[in-house]
């Protein structure tokens, strides 16, 4: 992060100064599939630090639709933000300087701590509880170890979500450890809240709309019913269930 990027700053500005921002790339992030790329977007007299995935630079997939995952990155976050979880960073769909695509808040990090890391240090369980409730929803097909952040400040971040929302079962995860255990009161509330914003046809179901496609959101409320019904972390479905490499 550059010395310039605010230490503390609200999110809604925070999504303002990436959406609107201008940027400039200033390098590719090593070991991405796709183009993964640090930019600085600038914006008023904030100057913040975002990843830059763009459609153009996803490579394609035989089971997702072409130059879609960056629309499933922001959805991803979106849902994080509606059910009060807060995992993913700041994430907005905008274009940039190779066309359309998400941009995501950068996140400092310790790059020695990973999920394993911070299972064996304790303290994180419950937020770890919230990212598998969460990963369920969303059938995220790519939970690495190293797909969760551990800030400098000690909070955990998850990011990409690139592959995720599919309709059929696709949940891959290094996170089995809670299976059969009843969901915690607070995520019951979560799913049941966003059940109900869904259900209104609120603002943020017609956004979600416009990120997925109508079989993947029929999918979703399908997840969600089933979350509030069994009441628990859901088993392994087909495999395979873990992602290489796992970290």
């Amino acid at each position: 992060m550059d010395d310039s990027q605010p230490r503390q700053i609200e999110t809604a500005r925070v999504l303002e100064v990436l959406a609107r921002g201008e940027m400039s790339v200033e390098a590719a992030m090593p070991y991405s599939s796709n183009y993964t790329l640090l930019s600085t977007v600038a914006y008023e007299d904030v100057r913040l630090i975002g990843i830059y995935k763009p459609r153009r630079g996803e490579r394609p997939l035989w089971d997702f639709p072409r130059g879609t995952l960056y629309r499933r990155e922001v959805a991803a976050y979106l849902i994080s933000e509606a059910l009060g979880f807060d995992l993913v960073p700041p994430t907005v769909l905008r274009d940039g300087p190779y066309g359309v695509g998400m941009v995501q808040l950068f996140i400092e990090n310790d790059d020695e701590s990973h999920l394993f890391t911070m299972l064996k240090d304790g303290g994180y369980e419950d937020v770890i509880r919230r990212l598998c409730a969460f990963d369920a929803l969303i059938n995220n097909a790519d939970r690495k170890g190293g797909h969760a952040l551990k800030a400098l400040d000690g909070r955990l971040w998850a990011i990409d979500h690139g592959i995720c929302f599919h309709v059929e079962p696709k949940l891959r995860t290094v996170l089995w450890d809670f299976v059969g255990e009843p969901l915690p009161a607070d995520v019951q509330r979560a799913l049941c809240g966003l059940r109900d914003r869904l259900d209104a046809n609120d603002s943020l179901a017609q956004t979600l709309a416009d990120l997925l496609e109508k079989a993947e959101m029929r999918a979703l409320r399908r997840r969600l019913n089933g979350l509030i019904s069994d009441g628990c972390f859901p088993p392994p479905g087909p495999g395979p269930n873990v992602p290489w490499p796992p970290v």
